[in-house]
């Protein structure tokens, strides 16, 4: 295949000067522009009439008049628009509906995909992080093969919808919406089977699809990619992907944490060869990405068709809430993320919490889900906690998890107040006793809480283990309906509710 690398690149270099030249506004002014621009249209919406939004007020009036809002305050204006109403949230028809549980499990949402954020938001950061990534690389040839995407399906919860509207997973979506010479030419595999709902029937049409193809790049979720390439690898009898793939370069990675993966990605690829990007693209939107070899941190997408705010995590459960603008936060501090965005939400808590790295340019890390936490002994562990614990102790140990859920256990006559993992080993410790010790001091570390709680073991005693069989979680995401590429299992909770589904589902 031709190398069309070369006559791509002077055009995503063009975008990284507009970056550069947008840098030197500053946040503010590029930040408040974007919230402009949404006022402008929602304006003329039901629901921003409601709230008497003009396009020439202040971010002060915006943030006095207009309510921080989840999603069930907003779902009968959604399934309003589900129902073919225009002019709901976002003018005109909206006939793309991104369906979405999050990791928390619940009823399921149906976030608006408008035209506007699909151009302005989504392809446009997908535009952006190859633009990073021929600037960080630039012996690149990432154009001169193929580009494999590990997509979701339509399948979705709705009954009698309206004709030529679709739900479905947000990479169903962008996937339908491909140009059909780009889908031709620079991906795989073909639409019809991206779009396969079965996921028995779609691994194995995925893996003949690929396994001889010149892959360059991958993009989807950690770990369902990972099952994959392993079965890419066994099909072609080879010890590592880049057998099959020699010119494979790059994973665009995003939905969970990459951290308790990387291990048994290492395993089988080249490290020479082989880069891993971080990208930040959920249902409500496209936020932030990976621009530094070097370091965790994302850059957020300042000009993508949304306004950020930054809810401090002590006002999550508060009844009055006061996000911070982007200008206004620390350094250091976690905060709930609230958007307002292209597709019709406003002031929308989605359901992530991020830490900032820094202000100038504004970086975050994926810090966990505002009710994906434990907090019941004071002890505030957040879901990069365990994920950077747990990495170290497998590195330790030379041992993968392949899916772990925690949760807490309450004193009472037969039991101490302690936190329960359930973990499901791809590679099992030699001394699992070992593990769990190395795990407790990696997330001492990792959190002061956490560590004060465990000292002397007054309030919190050493972590427990329960070990599930092979597909334990895959079975539970199954009775949930939501196996698939774009799964995301619970990793905490504040109670055993889910801890308890997954165990009744290890007994099936």
């Amino acid at each position: 295949m031709i190398d069309f690398t070369p006559i791509a690149r002077p055009i995503f270099a063009r975008r990284i000067a507009a970056l550069d030249r947008e840098a030197a506004r500053g946040i503010a002014e590029v930040q408040l522009g974007q919230l402009r621009s949404i006022l402008a249209k929602a304006a003329k919406t039901r629901y921003g009439a409601g709230l008497k939004i003009t396009p020439d007020m202040s971010y002060d009036q915006f943030r006095a008049q207009v309510p921080v809002v989840e999603y069930e305050d907003l779902r009968p204006w959604v399934m309003r628009m589900v129902g073919g109403e225009p002019d709901v949230l976002w003018p005109g028809v909206t006939r793309r509906f991104a369906q979405s549980s999050g990791t928390s499990g619940g009823k399921s949402k149906y976030i608006p995909l408008t035209s506007d954020s699909l151009r302005l938001n989504h392809y446009q950061g997908g535009f952006d992080v190859v633009a990073h990534y021929l600037d960080m690389c630039p012996g690149s040839r990432v154009f001169g093969g193929k580009a494999f995407i590990l997509g979701g399906s339509f399948a979705n919860e709705v009954a009698h919808l309206p004709r030529g509207v679709k739900v479905g997973d947000l990479s169903a979506h962008l996937i339908d919406k491909i140009n059909p010479l780009v889908n031709s030419l620079f991906r795989v595999p073909d639409k019809k089977t991206a779009l396969i709902s079965d996921w028995s029937e779609k691994l194995p049409r995925l893996v003949e699809a690929a396994a001889r193809q010149d892959i360059t790049n991958i993009s989807g979720v950690p770990s369902w990619f990972l099952k994959v390439l392993k079965s890419v690898i066994e099909y072609r009898g080879a010890r590592t992907i880049h057998d099959v793939w020699p010119n494979l370069e790059v994973f665009f990675h995003g939905g969970i944490a990459f951290g308790p993966y990387r291990q048994q990605y290492a395993a089988i690829t080249d490290p020479e060869r082989m880069r891993f990007i971080e990208t930040y693209n959920a249902s409500e939107g496209f936020f932030a990405m990976q621009t530094s070899r070097s370091g965790s941190a994302l850059e957020m997408l300042l000009d993508g068709g949304v306004f950020c705010e930054f809810l401090p995590i002590a006002q999550i459960d508060a009844e009055e809430k006061h996000p911070l603008a982007p200008w206004e936060v620390e350094p250091g501090r976690t905060y709930a993320l609230v958007i307002t965005s292209c597709n019709g939400l406003m002031r929308y808590i989605i359901g992530d919490t991020v830490r900032i790295c820094s202000t100038d340019p504004l970086t975050i890390t994926i810090a966990g889900r505002t009710h994906a936490f434990i907090n019941a002994f004071g002890e505030e562990v957040m879901v990069y906690n365990t994920d950077r614990a747990l990495e170290h102790a497998c590195a330790e140990h030379r041992c993968t998890v392949r899916d772990y859920h925690v949760y807490p256990v309450f004193a009472d006559t037969r039991s101490v107040a302690h936190h329960q993992w359930i973990v499901e080993w791809d590679t099992p410790p030699a001394d699992e006793d070992a593990f769990m010790s190395t795990l407790d001091l990696a997330l001492q570390d990792e959190n002061s809480d956490y560590q004060a709680k465990r000292q002397s073991s007054i309030f919190l005693n050493p972590p427990g283990l329960t070990v599930v069989a092979a597909g334990t979680f895959d079975r539970y995401l199954a009775s949930t309906g939501r196996l698939g590429g774009q799964r995301k299992v619970p990793r905490l909770s504040n109670s055993g509710a889910i801890a308890e589904r997954i165990l009744n589902t290890s007994l099936l």
